[in-house]
């Protein structure tokens, strides 16, 4: 997995969602409904460190809109990223990253681009579905058409940030859910979360919005569905909000570190006409 693939799935993790509860298909809840919140944001990305491997600068941005859509919730993505190697070469990778996804968590439309010094390089489109049982499949019409079965219990995004919340808020110590974003032609991915801690309201934030809510430190590593698969293919921590806003990010590629910086922040409005 590149570093930009990985990034680019960091963002469609770290993305909340509805202005209304999320039900997780094939998942138990015991706890209150997660409520996450429709909101706009943009990041600054930063180099954190170098592990030794060829990239020895790196800087970005990222924003993303998400929308209520009354049964669905729509978001739109952004990232661009600058990196130069050890050798001199300096690149931009732009992504364009949109999805539909259904409030009951068992739909998801999706459309990637990326771009690599203004070259189209990928586009991964398609849809795909949950059944009530858990069990679904992707069918992607781009880069062709295929038909994918999907694991049982896979989550989407929302889905997946809803259940890691509902996870911290009642004492939970680790979850292993699979998700499948639409950012890879591959399918779906394993995800191991290590839960380091819920604090109950008030956070401290720098954001009126965020700071009354619960917060909690977050730890996703993803794995590629290979039976050696042993090692994280990348891994990002995070500081989530109750409503499924994170502010702090910290992404490890392997070979080097990002930080991502919450540069500014607004919630966005409910659905009025459904």
């Amino acid at each position: 997995m590149t570093p930009f693939r990985a990034l680019l799935a960091a963002v469609a993790l770290c993305t909340g969602g509805s202005a209304t509860a999320l039900a997780v298909p094939g998942h138990a809840v015991d706890a209150a409904p997660v409520t996450l919140a429709p909101h706009n944001a943009a990041y600054d990305l930063s180099l954190e460190s170098t592990h030794g491997g060829s990239t020895v600068a790196a800087s970005g941005s990222m924003t993303f809109q998400i929308t209520d859509a009354c049964t669905s919730w729509a978001s739109q993505q952004q990232l661009k990223l600058q990196l130069v190697t050890r050798e001199g070469q300096s690149s931009e990778l732009v992504s364009d990253y949109a999805t539909l996804e259904s409030k009951d968590g068992r739909h998801l439309t999706f459309d990637m681009q990326e771009h690599a010094n203004g070259r189209l390089t990928q586009q991964v489109r398609g849809e795909a579905s949950i059944d009530a049982k858990g069990d679904g499949a992707i069918r992607f019409t781009k880069p062709k058409t295929l038909t994918m079965a999907l694991p049982h219990g896979t989550l989407f995004p929302m889905a997946h940030t809803a259940a890691i919340i509902e996870a911290a808020e009642t004492g939970k110590r680790s979850i292993d859910p699979v998700l499948f974003d639409g950012t890879s032609p591959d399918g779906a991915t394993d995800s191991y979360v290590t839960i380091l801690g819920w604090h109950p309201a008030p956070t401290q934030s720098d954001h009126p919005e965020l700071a009354g809510l619960g917060s909690g430190r977050i730890h996703v590593a993803f794995f590629a569905r290979k039976p050696d698969a042993v090692s994280p293919d990348y891994a990002v921590g995070m500081r989530y909000f109750a409503n499924g806003v994170s502010d702090r990010l910290d992404m490890d590629f392997g070979d080097f570190s990002m930080a991502g910086t919450l540069k500014s922040f607004s919630l966005g409005k409910k659905a009025s006409r459904c």
